[in-house]
């Protein structure tokens, strides 16, 4: 799993590559701890190039959710983590978008 950070119109962009499980997830939730702290606005989490996920990613979202408030995005879920956030409730709870461009126009 890789994270790669950058900043588009006053949001922090988190683009994640690979598989997010229990034992990859520490950095992707290290990451959003480390700009909940910063409090720079809007964070989209580009989940395009995420292609399995398992609940500790959706523990990680909620808290992520919970310590940002509507700042955190969620952009261009595969077919894959549509079906988990749907099935987890998540996709209620947290803004899913289409593409990064559509989360920082959010």
């Amino acid at each position: 799993m890789r994270i790669d950070t950058r900043q588009d119109h006053g949001a922090v962009i988190l683009a994640v590559t690979g598989p997010l499980d229990v034992d990859n997830i520490a950095p992707l939730d290290e990451a959003l701890q480390q700009v909940a702290r910063d409090g720079t606005g809007p964070v989209v989490v580009d989940l395009s190039a995420v292609e399995f996920a398992d609940s500790t990613t959706v523990n990680v979202l909620i808290q992520a959710h919970d310590a940002l408030g509507p700042a955190l995005r969620l952009a261009a879920p595969s077919a894959v983590l549509q079906r988990l956030f749907a099935l987890t409730g998540l996709d209620t709870v947290l803004p899913l978008h289409a593409s990064v461009r559509a989360a920082l126009d959010a």
